[in-house]
């Protein structure tokens, strides 16, 4: 049995929406503050949902989902490496990193040109683990399932249609 591409995209929809609530619960009433790269790290889930969710809608054929796929594949990398740079910060926390600036005053403070390699340098807060499940981080869990979301992208791009 062949999956329709627009299930394969709306579950991985429903996955983003639902790290998203996860991401929102953990801030809202865990009270785990996100740092400036979990914000970028929410924005990449974002991305892929948005992606996934008007191709879903839209029910391309095959060159759109190959698109779709595309897209959904380059957020998910985005995503995978800014995870992949905040879990080596939680793994080696250089001492010299302080909790500087959030993002609301890094962009609201700088050009996104500037603003941008700030972000991915890291803070004192970056570089805190609050939370672990199965030995895992939040950003660890979050490489996982951009990894999961680039496997099922690259899987859209290359099958063959029926």
């Amino acid at each position: 049995m062949r999956l329709p591409s627009r299930a394969v995209f709306a579950a991985v929809f429903v996955a983003c929406a639902g790290l998203i609530g996860l991401a929102m619960y953990m801030q809202h009433e865990l009270g785990l503050e996100p740092c400036p790269m979990c914000i970028l790290q929410r924005y990449a889930f974002m991305a892929v949902a948005l992606v996934a969710l008007v191709a879903a809608i839209h029910g391309p054929g095959k060159l759109g989902v190959r698109i779709y796929g595309g897209l959904a594949l380059l957020f998910a990398l985005a995503g995978a490496g800014t995870s992949i740079r905040h879990s080596y910060l939680q793994r080696f926390p250089d001492g010299s990193l302080s909790c500087g600036a959030d993002l609301d005053f890094l962009i609201n403070n700088f050009s996104l040109a500037q603003a941008l390699p700030k972000m991915f340098a890291g803070t004192g807060e970056c570089s805190k683990v609050q939370w672990r499940m199965l030995g895992l981080s939040i950003p660890e869990w979050a490489l996982v399932w951009y990894l999961i979301f680039a496997v099922v992208a690259i899987w859209l791009i290359v099958r063959k249609p029926s």
